[in-house]
């Protein structure tokens, strides 16, 4: 399994030296990011909501929409100079200490004690 700094060096690779490239600015990163939830919305959607897909639609992938989600993420962190690990870690430390209380013992349900 891939780390997320290993996802971003393979995502750097891709873009610099196999494609010659260069990252798009933040902004116009965060358009494609908000692009590829919305397909992944769609698909989500479509199986597992109530809206089926037309007849005339391509059969979409759920987990390849979330890997398109993952390569943009991973691209704006990388352009903004930002270590994803790191990141993660962080968020995970604050859910940690502020959500503790939050849920109680039995599964989904909320607590009734503010955290």
């Amino acid at each position: 399994m891939k780390t997320l700094q290993e996802v971003q060096q393979d995502v750097d690779h891709l873009v610099k030296e196999e494609w010659q490239s260069y990252y798009w600015a933040p902004l116009s990163n965060l358009a494609r990011l908000t692009e590829e939830v919305g397909e992944l919305a769609r698909e989500i959607n479509h199986h597992y909501g109530e809206k089926p897909k037309k007849s005339s639609e391509a059969q979409g992938n759920v987990a390849m929409e979330m890997g398109d989600i993952l390569y943009t993420l991973a691209a704006i962190a990388n352009s903004l100079e930002i270590d994803l690990d790191s990141a993660f870690e962080s968020v995970m430390d604050k859910y940690r200490q502020r959500d503790k209380q939050r849920w109680s013992a039995k599964e989904g349900e909320l607590s009734t004690e503010e955290s």
